[in-house]
């Protein structure tokens, strides 16, 4: 039973990131998505839109790896993508985050699920790069079908957008092509600095 009870406690604490509310708006714009929700839309987007990846990838540990990759953040916090303060701390904050909450698990589970988030970390795999890559688009269709209303909310610019995605084709440059006009119908309409 001591296996069953850390990977039960393990799902419980899992439950705390329905409490870490993102700075992105969810598609209508009525309120901001969580961890939780922010995660599940990843995975559903890793099924759906796997044929469009660069490279073939295992599409069940990709889905694995994006469910995993914000889990964190239950100690860490979100830390919004243009806050350039709390991005000088967030690597810290993870890292220990990542050592109390994954070692929740059974030894061999704790391994693999760090294993997981670090190659997310680390981008160089097939599977972490269009993890990455559905990361950064995820939040971009959000703004776009809401109206860019986080992006006015922070007076985010056109070019932060493109130096956050800077590495988003190395997962999906079909993906990322779809993005660019969206990108430059939200700068035309106001919702992104130019």
């Amino acid at each position: 039973m001591e296996r069953l009870d850390k990977q039960i406690e393990f799902i419980l604490e899992a439950d705390k990131e329905k409490n870490i509310m993102r700075q992105t708006y969810i598609a209508d714009g009525s309120r901001k998505e969580n961890d939780a929700e922010h995660s599940w839309h990843l995975a559903l987007m890793c099924y759906l839109l796997a044929e469009h990846a660069n490279e073939p990838i295992d599409v069940a540990r990709t889905m694995a790896m994006v469910l995993m990759h914000d889990m964190i953040e239950i100690d860490a916090g979100d830390t919004y993508a243009y806050d350039s303060a709390g991005n000088d701390t967030k690597r810290e904050r993870e890292l220990k985050a990542a050592e109390r909450i994954f070692h929740l698990l059974p030894e061999d589970q704790a391994a693999d699920v760090r294993g997981l988030w670090d190659e997310f970390e680390e981008g160089k795999t097939p599977e972490a790069r269009f993890a990455n890559t559905l990361d950064k688009v995820q939040p971009l269709l959000l703004n776009d079908r809401s109206g860019g209303e986080s992006w006015r909310e922070h007076g985010v610019s056109q070019e932060q957008v493109i130096r956050r995605n800077a590495r988003t084709p190395e997962g999906s440059r079909k993906l990322w092509e779809y993005c660019l006009p969206l990108i430059a119908k939200n700068v035309k309409e106001g919702n992104l600095k130019p």
